[in-house]
């Protein structure tokens, strides 16, 4: 098998020197072709090196590493983002990268990285998730990558209607009355879409507050939305459920 040829980016010189060792201990199928500690350094790295992964730290002393990918007039390599940046600063970033390790790094969660990086890194094709992610930096209106089983197909978040998890997947259901079954799990839709006006009424429903179409006092209570669904509240996030129910009068 052919070694993944990658790129550790971070300003700061024990870290890319720790991470490198880790890849040689853990991930011996991937060859590091720099360490590099500075954006400029960097674009001259990659377009000389072509390489088909960056580790890539976001605060860097020069800017950070979108200013870096903004600069990069081809993307067609993969991106783990290695930062130490809290979990909801990380939300906007999962809407399109490949994946994210924080620091200090996991072991298991970096071997895991390395492994969807094995799936796709074959793939020739630019890289539309990198675009993806330079395209909502700044802007108002936010697309959501949806992993499918042949496919990766981009939305924007307000044409989504509502989600409905079964186990590992999920279902997406849209305003179109398009539906679709993706590779992500309701917890990661929930902690991607909450900051969006999306509500998790049960433990297998997620909503769109603006699809709402009545909330059903008879059989316990329920939601009715837009699209005719039926939507149940679980007993346990009733209250909170009724107190956004009522805000939004």
């Amino acid at each position: 098998m052919h070694s993944i040829t990658s790129i550790i980016i971070d300003d700061e010189p024990a870290n890319c020197e720790n991470l490198q060792l880790l890849l040689q201990k853990y991930c011996p199928q991937l060859e590091v072709l720099a360490l590099v500690v500075s954006i400029n350094d960097a674009l001259e790295k990659i377009i000389q090196l072509k390489p088909q992964l960056l580790f890539l730290d976001i605060e860097l002393v020069e800017g950070t590493g979108f200013d870096l990918l903004e600069q990069l007039p081809n993307k067609n390599f993969e991106i783990i983002f290695v930062t130490a940046f809290d979990k909801y600063a990380l939300k906007a970033i999962k809407f399109c990268a490949l994946d994210y390790l924080l620091k200090p790094i996991n072991i298991t969660e970096l071997i895991k990285a390395i492994t969807k990086v094995e799936e796709r890194v074959n793939d020739e094709r630019d890289n539309i998730r990198m675009q993806e992610l330079i395209r909502n930096i700044g802007t108002p209106s936010k697309r959501i990558a949806l992993p499918m089983v042949d496919k990766t197909e981009f939305i924007e978040v307000e044409a989504i209607s509502r989600c409905q998890g079964d186990g590992n997947y999920t279902h997406v259901y849209l305003k179109n009355s398009e539906k679709h079954l993706v590779c992500k799990s309701m917890k990661e839709f929930d902690e991607l879409l909450s900051d969006y006006n999306f509500i998790r009424t049960h433990q297998s429903h997620l909503i769109n507050l603006n699809e709402i179409k009545a909330f059903v006092k008879t059989d316990g209570g329920y939601i009715k939305m837009k699209d005719g669904s039926s939507v149940s509240i679980s007993r346990q996030r009733r209250e909170m459920v009724m107190k956004v129910l009522k805000n939004m009068h």
